[in-house]
């Protein structure tokens, strides 16, 4: 199977060729949060996702299938006193990329100064036996 990233809300337009192969399969409410870099490597691809303002322990990865979806959620607390009249700061976010074969046992995430890095090495191909037979 090939790796490859989903196109967005199942849409397609003329130009949609090239974007689809790096473009998120479920996307949050709003499409410039959460923003994500994808490089492949010769080893596999490394994501790397904008969460400023979470913390670690605010962020969870999963993989499942083929999918690896990414979640923060940040709680935050109103005081008694604190009554707002708007909020636009972020507090919940998810995305689910289709990657493909990937070795979820190698997966590695990290994150450093609101840039969460995931590395998604290819499984190796396994060597096809041979057809040969000897000669006596």
């Amino acid at each position: 199977m090939a790796n490859y990233f989903l196109r967005r809300n199942n849409s397609y337009d003329l130009f949609d060729a090239f974007n689809s192969l790096f473009t998120p399969s479920v996307f949050s409410e709003r499409s410039d949060v959460m923003k994500t870099d994808v490089k492949e490597t010769e080893k596999g691809f490394l994501l790397e996702v904008e969460l400023a303002g979470f913390d670690k322990n605010d962020i969870e990865l999963s993989f499942e299938k083929g999918y690896l979806t990414i979640s923060a959620e940040k709680k935050l607390t109103e005081g008694e006193d604190e009554k707002y009249l708007r909020r636009e700061r972020v507090t919940k976010l998810s995305r689910t990329y289709y990657a493909g074969d990937i070795d979820k046992d190698q997966i590695k995430a990290k994150y450093e100064n609101g840039v969460l890095s995931v590395d998604l090495p290819k499984k190796e191909k396994a060597l096809p036996e041979s057809n040969k037979i000897a000669i006596e």
